[in-house]
C-alpha cells in the first residue's frame, strides 16, 4: 500500500528480526532498537509508527513512552505485551498509545493495524 518507517523496540532479537524481515518484504523501512534508550536515540530517524515492547531491560516501555510523549505527543505508538500485564497496559493507555497487541501476534494483522493507525494519524495531523 505505502512505504512506512517503523521503529521496532524489543529486547528479544528474534522478534526484531522477524518484524524487520517481514516489513522489508512489504517494502517498508524498519529501524530497530533493543531497549527504550536506543529507541529514543533513533527518534531523529522520524518513524511513522513505533512498535514498543513493554517489558525490557535498561529502559522499559512505560519509561520510554513517558519520555517520548514530552517531545512527540502525537507519534503513533503500538505497545506489544504479554497476556497478564493489565496494569502496565493501563499505564501505557494513560500515556496515549494508539493500540496494543498481545504476543504472540499475527504479523499480517499487525501490518493492517499499523496501516490503519498511520492513515488515521495522517487525517488528524
Amino acid at each position: 500500500m505505502f512505504e512506512l518507517k517503523v521503529l521496532i523496540v524489543d529486547d528479544q532479537s528474534g522478534i526484531r528480526r522477524l518484524l524487520t524481515e517481514y516489513f522489508k518484504h512489504e517494502g517498508w523501512r524498519p529501524v530497530v532498537a533493543a531497549n527504550g534508550r536506543e529507541a529514543l536515540d533513533l527518534l531523529p530517524e522520524n518513524p511513522d509508527v513505533i512498535l514498543l515492547d513493554i517489558k525490557m531491560p535498561i529502559m522499559d516501555g512505560i519509561e520510554t513512552l513517558r519520555t517520548l510523549r514530552r517531545t512527540h505527543p502525537s507519534l503513533p505508538v503500538i505497545v506489544m505485551t504479554a497476556y497478564g500485564e493489565l496494569d502496565v497496559v493501563q499505564q501505557a493507555e494513560s500515556l496515549g498509545i494508539s493500540a496494543k497487541v498481545h504476543k504472540p501476534f499475527d504479523v499480517v494483522a499487525l501490518k493492517s493495524m499499523i496501516e490503519s493507525i498511520h492513515l488515521q494519524h495522517l487525517h488528524v495531523s
